[in-house]
C-alpha cells in the first residue's frame, strides 16, 4: 500500500512529514508551551504605549509632591543646558576667538602632526592658562569626533551654556538700587544677533536677557564669541511660554515695552526708559509675534532719516538701549 512505512522492505527516509518536524515545535509531550494570551499594550516592555504610561504615572508622582502648582519654583527650575548636548567648535579662527571670549571650554583637541603657526601656538597657550585640558588626538579620531567636517587641525569642546530661570532676573531686577531694565528677544534666530544683544545689554546697565525656549537662537559658541565675553557675567534665562514670562513681569511691576515699526510712541518721546523696563525686540523680518504685541504696555519705534524700513535686531537693540542709558543718567 502506498505510504504504508511498515509492509515488508519498506524504509522510511528522513525528510518526511511523519514525526517531528524542524520548526514545528514538537508533537505531544515534547510540544513547546505557550506563553498564553497576548497582554495588553501598555504591559509590554518597550511599546510606545507601555513608556507613555509609564511617564503619566511619573508625572502624577511628581504634581502630587509639588502642590499642584504650575508655576516653576528654586526647586524645580530647570537644570543646566537645557537638555542640549555639547558644541564642538572648528577651525583655527573660530577656536582662538572663542578662547580670547573667555568661552568655558571643557577640551582642545590638537590632531597630531598638524602644522603649527601663530594661531595654533595662541590657542594651546590660552587653553593652558584657562585650565583647559589640552588633548593630542590622532587626525582619524579627530575627523571621527567633528563628523569629518574641516577642522584645520583644532577642535574646542564647549559644555552646554547654563541658562537662568526667568523668576531669578526679576529677582535681580527688583533688588537693583538702579530702575530694572530686562531684554526680550521674540523669534531671534541668529546665535550672532543674540551675543551681540547680551554685549549691547551689560554695556548699558541691564540685568538680563530672555530667549524664547523654541524657534530662537540659543547661548551657542558662536553667541559666546559675538558677547566678547559679556555672557559670563550677564544672565540669560530661557522661557518656556515668553508670553506668560511678560504678564509675570508685567504683574511684578515693570513696563513692558515692543520695538515696533509702526510704534505708538516714537523713542524721541520714550518717557517710560526710567521706570522698570522689559525691552522686546522681535525679529528683522517678522517683528513682534501677535501674541507677544498684545502684550506690551507700547510699542516704540525708532525715526530714521534714511530710506530703511528696518534695522538688525541687534542694531536696534544697540540704538534703544543707548536712548534708554541716557534718559536714565538724566
Amino acid at each position: 500500500m502506498p505510504g504504508n512505512s511498515k509492509r515488508r522492505g519498506a524504509m522510511r527516509k528522513e525528510g518526511t512529514k511523519k514525526g517531528m518536524v524542524v520548526g514545528s515545535g514538537g508533537q505531544r509531550r515534547r510540544a513547546l508551551q505557550g506563553k498564553g494570551p497576548t497582554p495588553p499594550a501598555e504591559m509590554r516592555p518597550g511599546h510606545p504605549a507601555a513608556r507613555k504610561a509609564a511617564r503619566s504615572a511619573t508625572g502624577a508622582g511628581k504634581s502630587g509632591k509639588g502642590g499642584g502648582g504650575g508655576r516653576a519654583t528654586a526647586g524645580n527650575r530647570r537644570k543646566p543646558g537645557d537638555g542640549e548636548t555639547p558644541e564642538t567648535v572648528l577651525g583655527r579662527n573660530p577656536v582662538v576667538e572663542c578662547l580670547r571670549a573667555g568661552v568655558p571650554a571643557t577640551a582642545l583637541h590638537v590632531a597630531i602632526g598638524t602644522t603649527t603657526d601663530e594661531r595654533v601656538a595662541e590657542a594651546v597657550h590660552l587653553a593652558a592658562d584657562a585650565g583647559i585640558s589640552i588633548l593630542e588626538v590622532p587626525r582619524h579620531d579627530l575627523d571621527r569626533i567633528t563628523g569629518g567636517a574641516l577642522h584645520q587641525g583644532l577642535a574646542l569642546q564647549v559644555p552646554p551654556y547654563e541658562y537662568a530661570h526667568p523668576d531669578e532676573l526679576l529677582e535681580i531686577a527688583s533688588e537693583s538700587p538702579e530702575s530694572g531694565l530686562i531684554v526680550a528677544l521674540d523669534g531671534v534666530t541668529d546665535p550672532r544677533n543674540l551675543g551681540a544683544v547680551v554685549r549691547s545689554v551689560s554695556a548699558f546697565g541691564g540685568h538680563g536677557v530672555v530667549v524664547p525656549q523654541r524657534r530662537a537662537a540659543g547661548m551657542t559658541a558662536v553667541a559666546w564669541r559675538t558677547s566678547a565675553g559679556t555672557a559670563a557675567r550677564l544672565p540669560v534665562a530661557r522661557a518656556t511660554n515668553l508670553t506668560r514670562t511678560l504678564r509675570e513681569y508685567a504683574t511684578a511691576g515693570f513696563m513692558v515695552a515692543g520695538l515696533d515699526a509702526e510704534g505708538s510712541v516714537s523713542l524721541d518721546d520714550f518717557e517710560l526708559a526710567a521706570d522698570p523696563l522689559v525691552l522686546v525686540i522681535g525679529s528683522e523680518g517678522k517683528g513682534l509675534s501677535r501674541l507677544v504685541k498684545q502684550t506690551c504696555d507700547v510699542t516704540v519705534s525708532i525715526p530714521m532719516a534714511g530710506p530703511v524700513e528696518s534695522l538688525n535686531a541687534s542694531v536696534a537693540a544697540g540704538v534703544v538701549l543707548a536712548e534708554i542709558a541716557r534718559r536714565r543718567r538724566r
